[in-house]
C-alpha cells in the first residue's frame, strides 16, 4: 500500500490548473457509467451495430452487478483520500474504492467494441486509460483499483459476448 500511495503523491505533483480541468472533466463523463449507456444505447440503435450495443450494455450489467453490488461492498476498501489527507477537486465518492468502476465501466465498453468494431475500440480503450489514469489524478482510487478494474471489465467484456453468441447460437435469433 506504501508503493500506491507514493505513486499518487507522484502522480498529484503533475497537478497545473488545466490538467485540473481536463481531468475533472474526463472522470465526470464516467459518473454512473451514463457516457457508456449512451454510447451502447446509441449503438444499439443502429442495425448495423446493435450487436456491439447490446454486447457494451450486458458487460455493463455485469459490471454492475458484480462490482458495485457485490465486489466493492465485501471487499470494502477505503479510498486513498480517506488515509492521506488531500484536497480533493471532486466530490469525495461515498463508495468503497476496489475495484474502480469508472474504470471496469470504460474498458467494458472499450473491449465490447473491440469484438465489432476495430476502429472505434482504439479511440474507446484510449479514452478507457485516460479515464483510470484520471481516476489515480483525482485521488480517488488506488493503483491496483484502476488495474484490477480495467482486467475486470475486459473480462465482463467477453463474459457478455459469450452469453450474446450463446443466446444467439441457442435460439437461432439473429441480433
Amino acid at each position: 500500500m506504501n508503493l500506491e500511495i507514493e505513486i499518487l503523491k507522484y502522480i498529484s505533483g503533475l497537478h497545473m490548473p488545466l490538467l485540473d480541468k481536463i481531468m475533472i472533466f474526463i472522470t465526470s463523463l464516467g459518473n454512473s457509467g451514463l457516457v457508456f449507456i449512451a454510447i451502447g444505447i446509441i449503438l444499439m440503435l443502429r442495425k448495423k451495430s446493435r450487436r456491439e450495443g447490446i454486447n457494451i450494455l450486458l458487460a455493463l450489467g455485469i459490471c454492475f452487478i458484480f462490482g458495485n453490488v457485490i465486489m466493492k461492498p465485501l471487499i470494502a476498501r477505503a479510498r486513498p483520500f480517506t488515509i492521506s489527507e488531500v484536497e480533493l477537486l471532486i466530490k469525495a465518492p461515498t463508495d468503497f474504492s476496489f475495484p474502480s468502476g469508472h474504470t471496469y465501466s470504460a474498458f467494458a465498453a472499450a473491449m465490447s467494441s473491440y469484438f465489432y468494431n476495430k476502429k472505434r475500440s482504439i479511440a474507446l480503450f484510449i479514452f478507457a486509460i485516460v479515464m483510470g489514469f484520471s481516476r489515480l489524478y483525482l485521488y480517488v482510487h488506488y493503483p491496483t483499483d484502476v488495474f484490477v478494474g480495467a482486467l475486470f471489465g475486459i473480462g465482463c467484456a467477453i463474459l457478455a459476448k459469450y452469453i450474446l453468441d450463446t443466446f444467439t447460437k441457442k435460439t437461432g435469433i439473429a441480433i
